[in-house]
Order: C-alpha cells, then sequence, then structure tokens
C-alpha cells in the first residue's frame, strides 16, 4: 500500500505543468529552521495576506534567503493586484491547493517567467523542503517556466525537493487553505478528485507589514 501510494504522489508531482496543471485564530507554526513561531512575532521577511471571497484569510511568509527570484516576483505580482479575483483551481487531498492561474484551468500565467531556483537547477541554495504549509511554484516541463501559478502543501510533498522552488510559507491561518478540501471536487486532468465544483476566490492579495 506505501509503494502504491508513492508511486500515486509521483504522478500528482508530474501533473505540475501549466496544461494539467480571515481566520483570526492565532497559530504556532514551525519555520524551516525548527523554530516555533508566533503569529504576532514580528519578521523582517515579506509577509502577503490573502483574503478569500467567503471571508477567510491566511498569511504567507516569504523566504528570499532561498529563492530571492521567485520572492521578488511574487511580490512584485501581488503589489500589482494581480492575484485579485483569481481562483485556486486544483485542489488534491494530502498533496496541495494550486492557484494564481488568470485562466482559472492550469494553462494560464502573467507575462514574465523566471528561472527556476531550485537544487536540480542548479539553484543549491534552496533546500526548503516541501511540508505542510509551504508555498511553492508551478511549472512546466521548462525548468525556467515558472510565472504566477503557485501551491501550498497540505503535507509531505518532499518527494517535490529539488525539483520546484519552494518560497515561503503560511504561518497563519492555515485552516483556511484547509477548508478547501471541503468544496465539492470533480475529476480533474491530473486524474485526481481536484476541480472544484464552486470556484474558490481570491477577493484580495496584498503584502502586509506584520503577520
Amino acid at each position: 500500500m506505501k509503494k502504491f501510494i508513492k508511486i500515486i504522489s509521483l504522478v500528482l508531482a508530474l501533473t505540475f505543468v501549466f496544461c494539467a496543471c480571515g481566520s483570526e485564530t492565532e497559530d504556532m507554526t514551525t519555520s524551516p529552521a525548527g523554530e516555533t513561531t508566533s503569529s504576532d512575532a514580528e519578521s523582517s521577511n515579506p509577509l502577503v495576506k490573502f483574503t478569500m471571497e467567503n471571508g477567510g484569510s491566511f498569511i504567507v511568509e516569504l523566504y528570499p534567503e532561498y529563492a530571492p527570484a521567485t520572492v521578488d516576483n511574487f511580490v512584485t505580482l501581488v503589489s500589482e493586484g494581480f492575484y485579485d479575483g483569481l481562483t485556486f483551481h486544483r485542489v488534491v487531498e494530502n498533496f496541495m491547493a494550486q492557484g494564481g492561474d488568470p485562466d482559472g484551468t492550469g494553462s494560464g500565467g502573467s507575462s514574465r517567467r523566471i528561472k527556476g531556483e531550485f537544487i536540480n537547477n542548479g539553484f543549491t541554495q534552496n533546500t526548503l523542503s516541501h511540508t505542510r504549509g509551504v508555498i511553492s511554484m508551478a511549472r512546466s516541463s521548462n525548468p525556467n517556466s515558472a510565472s504566477s501559478q503557485f501551491f501550498i502543501c497540505y503535507g509531505d510533498a518532499t518527494f517535490l525537493d529539488g525539483d520546484y522552488a519552494a518560497f515561503g510559507m503560511v504561518t497563519q491561518g492555515m485552516e483556511v487553505v484547509d477548508s478547501f478540501l471541503e468544496i465539492e471536487r470533480t475529476m480533474g486532468g491530473d486524474g485526481a478528485l481536484s476541480s472544484p465544483v464552486e470556484p474558490i476566490v481570491i477577493e484580495k492579495a496584498e503584502v502586509v507589514e506584520v503577520a
């Protein structure tokens, strides 16, 4: 059974291509350095707040020390209002929630493409592992095709390490991301129950000063 689950996870990972591809409760989250942090703690890293159409919200702390160009691109898109009104178009239980596609199909992106900042693309400083709450960039088979689409891990997705540019973590409101799984989903192009029947809409994404 464990071997079967691993095979399914690898198949899902290969579908991270564009063609297929607030809560007020304080969270205590483990940072990549292994330190426990509070949502009240100040941070020198960029913080992005996502407010969903249904009123829920969550905050992502970005880590430029792992993926500087990726963080810069993401902050630029957020500041431009690019993500406002877009959706999480792909939600897979025990795997991830993917959004940031202006087409809402998994095939769209912004006008910019960025270098893939991950180990197997020659970017050795990115050692951020794909664990629960980590945000990473979706891409096509081209390692330098990341644009605007991103995904948030629901659990251990370390098989993606070295092949995708992880660049931050949800530090507050992960239960809001978990709630996406409560939306009815149909079979998606990835062969999984991943396509939400009801749109999961980002009302606003904004850079904030403190969590």
